[in-house]
């Protein structure tokens, strides 16, 4: 019999109480969070789908792992044990720790870019973005059209502009492109995934150009499943294949292992060359550590070295997958309008077309956030405006759901809220800035709701600059 409902593949074996709180309480707490999600407790957080980093429930083979952590200083065997399992999947020549993945990005463009420098990608999260600005260089995004329209169906949305990329390169000269990334799946653009036919081509255009080809590997383990899913030729391969097959196009990557590591900390940067590999591992141990540990303990390691191979287990990415889209599946058929079809790890509302009476100056998906927060306790997070500034081409709404955390029925509560706050989606109002930072604003910007005041007050503020 092929079952219809979603079961989830474990049983739980510790619980974490969650507090309920009143509407006026979250009142409250959001105005003494200045508006900014990421400035709440997260004691007054109900449901809790600000990130899929670092957030989820390790199974009870990584919790032994721990146990056998070797906590050397240099060469300590868990470093063995992790630095396999990455090899393992990921093929590259050096396999370089870090605490976390914008660490291993901050190393590779500090060594990769300089001022000037222009580096290419489908699309460039926040962290990859802020560490290529900040030595001066300039972040591309250059997704198919399909990935800049939230409604289309589109089986790999994720992909990049193979003809805009040898365009760009060409405009700019060779010299100026010291690699091209390629994010898997393209976290930004929705949560979607890169065909293996697209990696292949963008791999060509490197080669053709001399320019390595490095990934954004958060979640290579749901984008190798998608390929499975919706790419001819792979459904009868497995994920690990599917993977292995993908990196060997490539000439490195970044990898934040809170992701698709399965661990609440970790990361790695992986190269074959053995020049650069050098020059990292001596930016490593300035900043993160000694290059067999980078900044984590050796329990950590262990975590992480279970967790990359836990995180391609067909049963695991099945039900991953498939509660995700139910989430999606069931808010869009009552007219919510979501990123589609639904990514690997989130569920994204489009917030102007959720909001079309909030313009984008007024964040439009930070407003949304709010209301969802306010009116059931459930914590999302804006990708638009307030994350991306000028080059945002959509406000968007992430519900990123934690691994091995929330059973369906939390997952019947998000989508409650949702009906509800749509149902009265007329009275919300658009937000208004009040402090910001000059990298990644989002995570302490201050915020206040739109009034006739405000909105004067912004006028005349851009009439004086």
């Amino acid at each position: 019999m092929l079952a219809r409902t979603i079961i989830e593949p474990f049983r739980i074996k510790s619980v974490e109480p969650i507090r309920w709180t009143t509407r006026l309480q979250r009142e409250h707490r959001m105005q003494a969070a200045h508006y900014n999600l990421f400035l709440l407790p997260a004691e007054d957080v109900l449901i809790d789908l600000l990130t899929d980093s670092g957030t989820g429930a390790m199974s009870t083979h990584q919790w032994a792992a721990l146990m056998e952590g070797d906590e050397s200083y240099a060469g300590s065997r868990s470093f063995v044990h992790f630095s396999a399992s990455v090899q393992d999947i990921f093929g590259y020549r050096h396999v370089i720790p870090t605490h976390q993945g914008r660490a291993a990005e901050r190393i590779l463009f500090s060594v990769m870019c300089k001022k000037g420098d222009v580096v290419p990608n489908n699309t460039h999260f926040d962290t990859t973005r802020a560490n290529i600005e900040f030595v001066g260089a300039e972040a591309v995004d250059l997704v198919i059209s399909e990935g800049r329209q939230p409604s289309l169906h589109h089986p790999f949305k994720g992909n990049m502009d193979v003809a805009a990329l040898e365009t760009l390169i060409q405009r700019v000269g060779r010299e100026r492109v010291p690699l091209v990334m390629l994010t898997i799946t393209n976290n930004s653009g929705g949560g979607q995934p890169v065909s293996m036919r697209n990696a292949r081509e963008v791999s060509a255009i490197c080669r053709k150009y001399r320019i390595p080809l490095y990934f954004d590997a958060c979640r290579f383990a749901e984008n190798s499943w998608f390929i499975k899913l919706r790419e001819e030729g792979y459904a009868n391969k497995t994920p690990k294949q599917i993977a292995q097959e993908m990196f060997l196009l490539g000439d490195g990557c970044t990898m934040s292992a809170k992701k698709d590591g399965m661990a609440n900390i970790g990361g790695f940067l992986c190269t074959n060359d053995d020049k650069l590999a050098q020059q990292e591992k001596n930016l490593l141990i300035l900043t993160e550590g000694y290059p067999t540990y980078g900044g984590l303990a050796g329990r950590d390691l262990e975590a992480i070295a279970v967790g990359l191979q836990e995180a391609l287990e067909e049963d695991y990415l099945r039900y991953r997958i498939a509660s995700t889209a139910y989430l999606g599946d069931h808010i869009s058929q009552q007219g919510i309008p979501i990123v589609q079809p639904p990514g690997g790890h989130a569920v994204y509302i489009d917030a102007r077309a959720f909001l079309p009476h909030i313009p984008p100056e007024q964040f439009p998906a930070v407003a949304l956030a709010t209301e969802l927060y306010l009116q059931g306790g459930i914590r999302s997070v804006e990708i638009g405006t307030l994350m991306f500034g000028a080059a945002a081409t959509m406000d968007l709404v992430r519900l990123a759901i934690p691994r091995r955390v929330y059973t369906q029925s939390h997952i019947d509560y998000v989508i409650e809220v949702i009906l509800e706050v749509w149902k009265n989606r007329g009275r919300i109002r658009g937000m208004h800035l009040t402090y910001e930072a000059p990298f990644l604003r989002h995570f302490t910007a201050r915020l206040e709701p739109v009034t006739a005041t405000s909105l004067v007050a912004a006028e005349e503020a851009v009439l004086t600059r």
